[in-house]
């Protein structure tokens, strides 16, 4: 089987390479596609999973091109990580957004807005090659915004592109832990947009166990979400929400943050990974230990001003380990083998979620298996939480709407109706400010 990585460069193609290596049953992946834009950065990540590779018996065959039809033709299944504008794009996403005091978030507010205009012109690019070139291909979508950009893709591809997230496995994984659950063995009753999401229940054996966690302030302080949140929101709320809700139930105080900080989250993986690319292109450095030494580093300060202002401590151990390669793993073989298994995918909706149309993509538990990914039936929302994903839902339509109408206009309005950007005047200054600073948009006219 033929795995295609577009963002082939990446800093984290290595953690699915590495869940790879594990897979040894029959219909595994046989062969690996890096493809990118980049030639140096191909080099040093190709190096680190030959590495990974070494002494590992019929490890999969890895060829890096920067043809993105060579990379297509012949693929079973597609990956897609890749980031328009790179990490200097994300940095300037930041900054702009914070100098207007709003969020500059990659996938959140201003930032996740900008991010999307640039990329779904990409994505569209991509997906209509897919179509075309590789037809019977599965597409895996990581590239964020993830729940937009699958939404993109799926206009041209249908139910074959399925988005994927690691917030709420790490999520869920917190959850039947603190409850003394096995995560493999929990159904998580997860349900929103990707990167805007509750856990309204962690059912065991038919069980709901979440209100247990819910009454007790001491076990919802114990971990990540209790501390980031505070137990007595969590209980206002019934639920335990995704991490970057934090973002918006705790806004200004981000924000705050995150103009204290020395360097954005952007600056710092910016200059972090240029130090890696540098010292793995080199022949007398282990480019698997350079690789190890930054992602412990980047792990560990995941989302840290939000710590901070929330003073919820340092990451624990256990979830450090990321977690998106496992759920790509798991989708590839469902649907390769047909080894119906549940996981939380970002899928059109398709009757899910009552408030939003057939086509909206959702972030839920789904069915796997040969014939893709299949929506589970949820219950509605409560009123907060509909009033929030609609809102959000309807800001990301106008982003696809702006790209590929390459209307201004339209991108003005994408950025004044998100909840996080509190004037129409400020939205034109983040428009004027991104398509000054960033190239891949001046198609918007």
């Amino acid at each position: 089987m033929r795995l295609t990585i577009l963002g082939g460069g990446g800093f984290r193609v290595p953690l699915v390479h590495g869940a790879l290596l594990t897979d040894r049953a029959e219909g595994r992946v046989t062969e690996v596609v890096l493809h990118d834009l980049d030639d140096r950065r191909l080099h040093a990540v190709s190096r680190v999973l030959a590495e990974q590779a070494a002494g590992v018996p019929d490890a999969p065959r890895v060829t890096v091109t920067t043809d993105l039809d060579e990379a297509l033709r012949g693929a079973d299944f597609v990956f897609s990580a890749i980031r328009v504008g790179g990490l200097e794009g994300r940095a300037a996403d930041e900054r702009i957004a914070l100098a207007e005091g709003v969020l500059g978030q990659e996938t959140v507010g201003a930032g996740g807005i900008a991010y999307g205009l640039r990329t779904v012109p990409v994505a569209d690019d991509i997906a209509r090659r897919v179509a075309r070139l590789a037809p019977d291909a599965w597409v895996i979508n990581f590239t964020n915004p993830a729940g937009l950009v699958t939404e993109a893709m799926s206009r041209h591809l249908g139910g074959r592109a399925i988005g994927i997230c690691d917030s709420p496995v790490g999520l869920g994984r917190r959850v039947a832990r603190v409850l003394g659950a096995d995560p493999r063995e929990a159904f998580v009753d997860y349900v929103g947009l990707n990167h805007l999401g509750w856990v309204r229940g962690l059912r065991v054996g038919g069980r709901d166990l979440l209100p247990r966690l819910l009454a007790d302030p001491a076990l919802l302080g114990s971990f990540e979400e209790g501390r980031l949140f505070g137990p007595d929101w969590l209980r206002s709320l019934g639920a335990i929400p995704n991490e970057y809700l934090h973002y918006y139930y705790f806004n200004r105080e981000t924000v705050r943050a995150y103009q204290m900080a020395e360097r954005t989250r952007g600056a710092f993986l910016r200059d972090q990974q240029a130090r890696f690319y540098e010292a793995a292109g080199r022949p007398d450095v282990s480019a698997l230990d350079a690789w190890d030494r930054t992602r412990a580093e980047r792990e560990a300060t995941y989302m840290a001003e939000n710590r901070e202002s929330a003073g919820a401590g340092e990451r624990e151990e256990e979830d450090l380990s990321g977690g998106y390669e496992k759920v790509a793993l798991a989708l590839m073989r469902a649907i390769a083998r047909d080894e119906r298994t549940t996981l939380i995918l970002n899928v059109r909706n398709n009757g899910t979620l009552s408030a939003l149309d057939d086509d909206a993509v959702v972030e839920v538990p789904c069915l796997v298996d040969a014939n893709g990914a299949h929506p589970l039936a949820t219950a509605p929302l409560p009123a907060h939480a509909t009033g929030l994903v609609c809102a959000v839902k309807a800001v990301e339509r106008e982003v696809l709407a702006a790209a590929r109408s390459a209307s201004r206009a339209t991108a003005v309005k994408a950025f004044a109706l998100h909840p996080l950007v509190d004037s129409v005047n400020v939205a034109r200054r983040l428009a004027d400010g991104y398509i000054a600073a960033h190239p891949g948009l001046a198609y918007l006219r």
